[in-house]
């Protein structure tokens, strides 16, 4: 099969080249310098984002928030803007390479990203608290690894190429477009992905090799709009720029690098290790957290992620159900042919 690399490596120059002009050129080497370790947590994050369906924000917003201890703010603004070039990157590397993707699921989730980031940015997330930021994030990012700690051997099982039914994958990915976009993305700067990436197998029970690289798509198209939204109302945190200018060559390499590498390992072992980090993250927030949240709090952190794994089990004997009911249909149909041809 062809591919079309070339239109990837035109990519890695054009943003080298321009990233070389803002160092050299107008001198900004001494932000770059600044935040060199978040280019080095970004080497992890960056494989993360190639690799599994998580963004690179996933591994930027808890470097920043927990460990670096910044706002929450801009550990989202600084995922929009990281996401903007490593899962950018990795998406043109999975397009030139024509690797299979859900076209029906990822049409209806752009169409819905396109809807709901915007309004979420404007009008959800500048009324959501920072400490709400933290837990959502938290709380999607648990339920994800939680899941993936007892469900992955059947989720790596899957083999379905694509969703069975289209124009239901159109709707589905359309609804949860809008939802995600307004309510996970745009008040963390990630999420979407891991709920198209949800969706697929587990509702469509779809391959891994076709699921994780159309989260990596949804993600990078749902980064550049947010990064187009608050470029537009000028809303971007002081420091996102120091740490982008630090942490983007490495990621333009290390997404497309995690899209080639775990092809030759297998995502079931990267997964696994995802899974983990998920859980120490959620555990880690709660305890940093405790003096703001209290018993109470820490009470509903914990339901609101009891939640949220209910939501994806549901989801999953949804699947179970679907796919049931189509190999009956199937089989029937089969039979008729059988019996026809006969006659």
């Amino acid at each position: 099969m062809r591919t079309y690399l070339w239109v990837w490596l035109i990519f890695l120059l054009a943003f080298y080249g321009t990233w070389l002009l803002l160092v050299a050129g107008y001198g900004y080497w001494p932000e770059a310098r600044e935040n060199w370790p978040m280019a080095l947590a970004m080497a992890l994050g960056s494989y993360a984002a190639g690799s599994t369906p998580m963004g690179g924000g996933t591994v930027g917003f808890p470097v920043l928030v927990l460990l670096f201890d910044t706002p929450a703010s801009l550990g989202r603004d600084f995922s929009f803007a990281v996401q903007s070039i490593g899962m950018v990157s990795a998406s043109i590397f999975i397009l030139c390479r024509r690797q299979p993707l859900a076209w029906s699921m990822l049409r209806g989730s752009m169409l819905g990203a396109l809807i709901g980031t915007p309004l979420g940015i404007l009008l959800v997330a500048p009324l959501i608290p920072e400490l709400w930021i933290k837990l959502v994030f938290a709380v999607i990012w648990g339920s994800f690894g939680i899941l993936h700690l007892y469900r992955l051997g059947e989720i790596t099982a899957h083999s379905e190429s694509a969703g069975l039914c289209p124009r239901r994958d159109f709707r589905v990915g359309l609804a949860l477009g809008v939802l995600a976009g307004t309510f996970a993305a745009a008040v963390t700067g990630v999420g979407i992905d891991m709920v198209v990436y949800a969706a697929l197998v587990l509702l469509c029970r779809v391959d891994l090799k076709v699921a994780i690289p159309t989260s990596v798509v949804i993600m990078a198209f749902t980064s550049l709009i947010g990064v187009a939204v608050k470029t537009l109302v000028g809303d971007w945190q002081a420091q996102v720029f120091g740490n982008w200018l630090a942490a983007a060559p490495v990621v333009a390499l290390g997404a497309p690098l995690g899209v080639y590498i775990v092809g030759l390992i297998g995502r079931r072992p990267t997964l696994l290790a995802v899974a983990v980090l998920c859980v120490v993250q959620f555990v880690w927030t709660c305890i940093a957290e405790w003096d703001a949240l209290g018993p109470i709090g820490l009470l509903g952190t914990l339901v609101a992620a009891g939640v949220g794994l209910l939501g994806l089990e549901w989801l999953r004997r949804l699947g179970l159900q679907l796919a049931t009911s189509g190999a009956a249909v199937r089989k029937a149909s089969s039979m008729r042919e059988e019996l026809s041809g006969a006659a």
